[in-house]
């Protein structure tokens, strides 16, 4: 992969640690692939792990990655795709040993590399079950330059992988930051799987839905430009919407801060390229900031929850009586969730109900296993009318608390396990620059319609798209106008980057009322993106809110009214 001009071809295979099973298969079968990326980490999935590693420290990887190189590794090879996963997740060299393993039981010897230094719980981060630093992209780049087919890491930035087959292939240096941060691009569009061809798409009725979603591919040129595609025939689409709807999934500002580069979100153009092909070009870099993130996940006690079914009439009285009965509840941290209205003189007796759920946590395991369970239960003779809950009684489940910290890039060894055991040690870039958060976002004043103008209250979603998410404990919420040919585009662009403000975010989102709201406007992309601190609390695997991955908040706030100019629907 050194010294070639040609865009280099790389296929994705997984989005998340439970991905599709059969994905590596079909991308190696649906067409031409010079490599093939998986991801399989995230910060859930690091907290699993490490329960994994606890109870044997010879796991603390993604074992479904294996049962796919098991099926698939004499494909791999026969084709001439490289790998390249983030599969290794607390245990990379455990993973490359295992994968010989494999591949000495199949009669093949490929040629496998890993990469190490992440792991940072010898530095003592207080309370850390795990504690990874995200590297970047060149200990891959090494590695392949070295002769491995398959390359598995620990915790690199999700869109390193896509990065280092390109600065391998491309032969990027350091300094390259255009050419990097166009992949860096390419690699976040990537690395949720079918996210970018149609998965969670609020334009998702276009979509051909009679197959499943194809993966995509990004066919990565020299100076960082891609075009983004996905295998003939199969489900799902790439166009302008769906490529955006991944490029403002999970983002902070306006500068996407990585180990090897800050990425400009801004300058980021993509242009329809043919059916199922977008072409992202001009984006640009800066140099990366001084220090290293670290992903820290610590046990944050145990959790449990009762879900009470209340029906008909009195519903708030109802909820009333029986928060009261259980409100002697000792757990350190008690919640409710909000009440809703059933429907009025309902057809169906699920549409006349509405759902009561209590969650506890507490560091104790006794405290909210039948010690809560048991006095719920108790009130099924004794409480409201209808008294029902949708389940038994559950034993509690641990819950882990993810946090974000900063070392100095001397705290981190980044090292390359070479196939013949030679370790390569990635030297740090020599350029920094000052950044280091988000930077602020520019907020214009309310958009100005004409004295005559006559406004109408329709949701928000009439030509609004939206994706959102988590990062830790804050959600991100993507909005950007629909492609649809309209000659008012530009007009909506700037009414939608002039309407939504911190103060608009927080009427159209209630619970974030008291929170810190960020919005940043990505105009190139006819979108803004909006970062809400705190939504999620101590972040997915300790929340108690209802979707606590904001994974549906999109979806809500497009359901949203709010006033449009009737020139602009």
């Amino acid at each position: 992969m050194t010294g070639a001009t040609a865009p280099v071809r790389i296929g994705n295979c997984s989005g998340f640690y439970g991905d599709r099973l059969s994905a590596m298969r079909e991308m190696l079968t649906g067409g031409e692939l010079d490599a093939l990326t998986g991801d399989y980490l995230a910060e859930l999935t690091m907290l699993i792990l490490g329960r994994d590693a606890m109870k044997d420290q010879s796991l603390g990887y993604a074992r479904t990655f294996v049962r796919q190189l098991e099926d698939c590794l004499g494909l791999a090879l026969e084709s001439g795709v490289r790998i390249v996963s983030n599969a290794g997740g607390l245990n990379p060299a455990g993973l490359a040993a295992r994968i010989r393993e494999v591949a000495t039981g199949l009669g093949l010897a490929p040629s496998v590399a890993h990469v190490e230094g992440d792991d940072l719980r010898s530095l003592g981060f207080p309370g850390a079950l795990t504690a990874n630093a995200y590297l970047g992209a060149f200990g891959i780049a090494a590695a392949l330059h070295g002769g491995a087919d398959i390359v598995v890491t620990g915790r690199v930035t999700d869109a390193s992988l896509v990065v280092g087959v390109g600065a391998a292939h491309h032969g990027w240096g350091t300094t390259s930051y255009d050419e990097l941060a166009g992949a860096v691009v390419a690699g976040h569009v990537l690395e949720c799987g079918t996210q970018a061809t149609g998965g969670n798409f609020s334009g998702f009725l276009s979509l051909d839905r009679s197959r499943p979603l194809g993966f995509p591919i990004a066919e990565l040129a020299a100076d960082g430009s891609t075009v983004i595609t996905k295998h003939d025939g199969t489900g799902g689409a790439v166009t302008v919407d769906t490529v955006t709807a991944q490029l403002v999934y999970e983002i902070q500002s306006t500068h996407y801060l990585g180990p090897d580069v800050t990425t400009l979100l801004d300058t980021v153009t993509l242009t329809p390229a043919g059916p199922d092909r977008v072409s992202v070009s001009g984006v640009r870099g800066q140099a990366p900031p001084a220090r290293l993130k670290v992903g820290v996940n610590e046990l944050g006690g145990f959790r449990n929850c009762v879900e009470f079914v209340l029906t008909g009439l009195d519903i708030e009285a109802k909820a009333d009586w029986v928060r009261a009965q259980l409100s002697a509840i000792s757990a350190q941290e008690v919640t409710w969730s909000p009440l809703s209205t059933p429907a009025a003189d309902a057809s169906t007796q699920e549409a006349a109900s509405v759902l009561l759920r209590c969650t506890v946590k507490d560091p104790s395991a006794d405290v909210v296993g039948r010690a809560f369970t048991g006095p719920a239960v108790e009130l099924a003779l004794a409480s409201y009318p209808g008294f029902t809950m949708t389940g038994p009684p559950a034993p509690p489940t641990p819950y882990g608390i993810y946090r974000a910290e900063y070392v100095e890039r001397e705290a981190v060894t980044h090292t390359v396990v070479h196939a013949d055991g030679r370790r390569e040690v990635i030297a740090d870039p020599q350029e920094f620059s000052p950044v280091t958060t988000g930077m602020e976002g520019l907020r214009p004043s309310p958009y100005p319609a004409p004295a005559d103008q006559v406004n109408r209250r329709v949701p928000l979603g009439t030509f609004v798209h939206a994706r959102s998410g988590d990062k830790g404990g804050d959600a991100n919420l993507g909005l950007w106008i629909v492609h649809d040919g309209s000659p008012r585009y530009d007009d909506r662009v700037t009414w939608l980057t002039k309407l939504v403000t911190p103060a608009k975010v927080r009427e159209l989102v209630p619970e974030a009322a008291d929170l810190d709201i960020e919005v940043f406007n990505l105009p190139r992309l006819g979108a803004v993106n909006v970062v809400l601190h705190g939504l999620l609390g101590d972040g997915v695997a300790a929340s108690t809110r209802f979707d606590p991955q904001a994974k549906g908040l999109g979806e809500w706030v497009r359901s949203r009214f709010v006033h449009i100019q009737e020139d602009l629907l």
